[in-house]
């Protein structure tokens, strides 16, 4: 804007100069200018292998299908306010898992026992208390590093979900390991036990919730071991198309 007083009237009229340098000097003026506030305006996102969305928002599209099996738990999308624990029972280790979905479950374990193989669940249900505890003492782990508190929370999102995104929470989720290789790591998905549930999840209205190709849409890493009912004619669709739950829902 700074050439917008410079009018060919205004110039002496005995020296005719070309009007190309002023209107070069113009274009360049407003292309930088442009990409200044180009470059203000607009942030590259963060990449980082993240385990859970680092700055959970509730989403305006949240879907409701009124269907609890289909509930959406993640970073974006939080369990309703006032949301009540379900029913639980009690499993054999220790573990508990919502009384609905028992019976699935069970059918899956002794099927894969049938097998020859030896799944272990080692992760399920878990109370508010007890995901606040865990987020929390992955926070003070970094601020023991020197981290400030909001860096701190950023850094334990990535880890350990914030209390109130975790499907854990829910009484849906389980995660099961080979009683031979408990570790949680990628190459759990070698085991002939996740090679097992992968193929035949479905037939018990589970889904491996969260595929190493879709990371972005669930907001999680790859795990091979976490497993979410959500029914059998909706575990059957999202794992034969090879979608995960965020797509067959449509959410945002």
């Amino acid at each position: 804007m700074a050439y917008t007083g410079f009018t060919a009237a205004s110039r002496p009229q005995k020296k005719k100069r070309s009007p190309f340098p002023v209107l070069i000097i113009l274009l360049s003026a407003t292309l930088l200018a442009g990409g200044f506030l180009a470059g203000r305006s607009w942030t590259p996102a963060p990449v980082s292998n993240v385990h859970a969305f680092t700055a959970p928002v509730q989403a305006s599209a949240k879907p409701d299908t009124g269907d609890w099996k289909l509930l959406l738990v993640n970073g974006r999308h939080p369990l309703p306010d006032g949301f009540a624990e379900p029913e639980l029972t009690k499993l054999r280790n220790g573990q508990h898992i919502d009384s609905r979905v028992y019976p699935a479950l069970q059918k899956m374990m002794d099927a894969a026992r049938e097998e020859g193989l030896k799944p272990l669940i080692c992760s399920s249900f878990r109370p508010a208390e007890k995901q606040a505890a865990l987020y929390e003492k992955k926070v003070r782990s970094y601020l023991a590093e020197g981290y400030g508190r909001q860096a701190a929370e950023e850094q334990a999102a990535q880890w350990v979900a914030r209390p109130g995104t975790s499907e854990h929470q829910s009484g849906l989720a389980v995660d099961i390991v080979a009683e031979d290789y408990q570790l949680l790591d990628e190459a759990q998905q070698h085991t002939a036990v996740q090679k097992w549930l992968m193929a035949h999840c479905a037939e018990y209205g589970f889904i491996l919730r969260y595929p190493t190709d879709k990371s972005e849409l669930t907001g999680v890493g790859f795990e091979p071991w976490h497993y979410r009912f959500v029914g059998r004619e909706a575990a059957q669709e999202i794992m034969e198309k090879g979608i995960c739950l965020e797509e067959y829902l449509g959410a945002s």
